[in-house]
């Protein structure tokens, strides 16, 4: 992934998430009155030659692979064709509301976990219920936390094509030449790893960024402190929990005690690592495939466990079926079967960095000797935000803010927290309006 991809992912959860709850506010409820679109599913589909219209943002290093599975899928299905429409992710979260309500949206997509309820609750996906009742689909062949965050209001509208969390990526000669013979695991190997770099002449190992993706890195530690930073349900924000300022407070900590620059700008760290220039970095695993092109030398273990409970920020990539204005059982139901074959054919989905959702395909030795392999062992400990319509926006307006002051040292943990949770509070509430909850 290049410098301007790895862009594209924090504008995602950063400019994205405002500009794809505005438009969805624009685009109002529904565009079908109907969601039982396509009648009973049957797993196949045996209608007229169809061509499908399929939206995804994959532009960097995993759009090849993403190309691939849907050539596989066209070679395999005589009468149904499907052609990828590649739009950078922040575009495709403007542009899909405004297509479908035009009558022009795609056939199927795929979208982040965090941006599922907004678009649920506008009624522009289709309820996949009965997609997973015909293929036996169930949280027995994923992780609790990825099955459930993909339901809204009772029913389901994602199929899960992946996790992607936070990883510790770290430079294997600078841990040589500082004699760190066994990967930090905790709070105490990693001040000691940190240490050990410094008297290696690594004067600062570990830069902590003011922005992306340091509120990656808050959540990460509010869940290890304890923490639910919307609570269990999403119901309200808690960042000013006792976890939410132990987390801050950590973050700000790194700085103080000489491991990291006192103002990293955004993404400043990850390019810091990759040149070398600093030992370690958390960042997500989507810059695998980037990092193995650099070719440096590097490794990847999962974040350490700072607080008392394992636990990393993740999110996952869902395959949906848009609502349309004129929705018609041939397409909605070749839709299905290409997201059903997709799901079920996702190993090669592994070669773009990314861990397959499926435990099925997991097991299946896709992720041998590849580097997110480590990372998938600890994916019950990978925890998403909760379906809440807009709560995207939410976090760019809040949680982002408040970080960054706190890691920069213009507020204290406790103002920063306190005035982004009575901020978040204040929008959840809007939001609830808004999306008529």
């Amino acid at each position: 992934m290049t410098q301007t991809q790895s862009t594209a992912r924090r504008r995602l959860f950063s400019i994205a998430a405002g500009t794809a709850t505005a438009a969805l506010v624009l685009a109002g409820c529904g565009t079908s009155g109907d969601l039982d679109v396509g009648g009973e599913f049957t797993g196949t589909y045996d209608g007229p030659d169809i061509e499908l219209d399929y939206w995804n943002g994959f532009t960097g290093g995993d759009g090849p692979f993403m190309q691939e599975m849907v050539d596989r899928f066209n070679e395999e299905h005589d009468n149904i064709t499907v052609v990828s429409n590649t739009i950078p992710w922040g575009d495709f979260y403007q542009a899909l509301p405004a297509a479908l309500t035009a009558g022009e949206g795609p056939d199927v997509a795929v979208m982040h976990l965090d941006q599922l309820a907004s678009f649920a609750a506008r009624q522009l996906l289709l309820p996949l219920d009965d997609l997973t009742d015909q293929l036996g689909l169930s949280a027995d062949d994923f992780t609790e936390e990825v099955w459930s965050a993909a339901e809204y209001d009772g029913a389901r509208y994602g199929i899960p094509l992946d996790v992607h969390s936070l990883a510790m990526y770290y430079n294997t000669e600078h841990f040589e030449a500082a004699g760190i013979d066994e990967v930090p695991t905790d709070a105490e190997s990693f001040r000691a790893a940190l240490d050990a770099l410094q008297e290696a002449g690594y004067d600062t190992p570990f830069w902590m960024p003011s922005r992306w993706p340091s509120h990656l890195m808050n959540l990460t530690l509010q869940w290890q402190f304890g923490g639910s930073p919307y609570g269990d349900a999403g119901e309200e924000a808690q960042f000013d929990s006792e976890a939410g300022l132990e987390a801050l407070a950590w973050q700000r900590s790194i700085i103080e005690d000489g491991y990291s620059p006192a103002d990293v700008a955004i993404d400043t760290q990850y390019v810091a690592f990759k040149n070398g220039e600093t030992s370690i970095t958390w960042d997500g695993i989507w810059q695998i495939n980037d990092l193995e092109a650099s070719g440096l030398p590097y490794a990847a273990a999962p974040v350490p466990t700072i607080g008392d409970s394992p636990a990393v920020w993740a999110n996952s990539h869902n395959f949906v079926i848009p609502t349309q204005r004129t929705s018609d059982e041939n397409s909605v139901n070749a839709a299905r079967v290409f997201v059903a074959w997709m799901s079920e054919q996702s190993g090669t989905w592994a070669g773009s960095g990314m861990i397959p959702a499926r435990d099925s395909v997991r097991s299946s030795g896709v992720l041998d000797d590849t580097t997110q392999g480590a990372i998938a062992e600890q994916i019950e400990s990978m925890r998403f935000l909760p379906p809440v319509p807009g709560i995207g926006a939410v976090q760019a307006e809040t949680l982002e803010i408040a970080v960054a002051d706190g890691v920069l040292g213009t507020r204290t943990p406790d103002a920063a927290m306190t005035e982004a949770t009575r901020s978040a509070n204040q929008l959840l509430e809007e939001n609830r309006a808004t999306f008529g909850e």
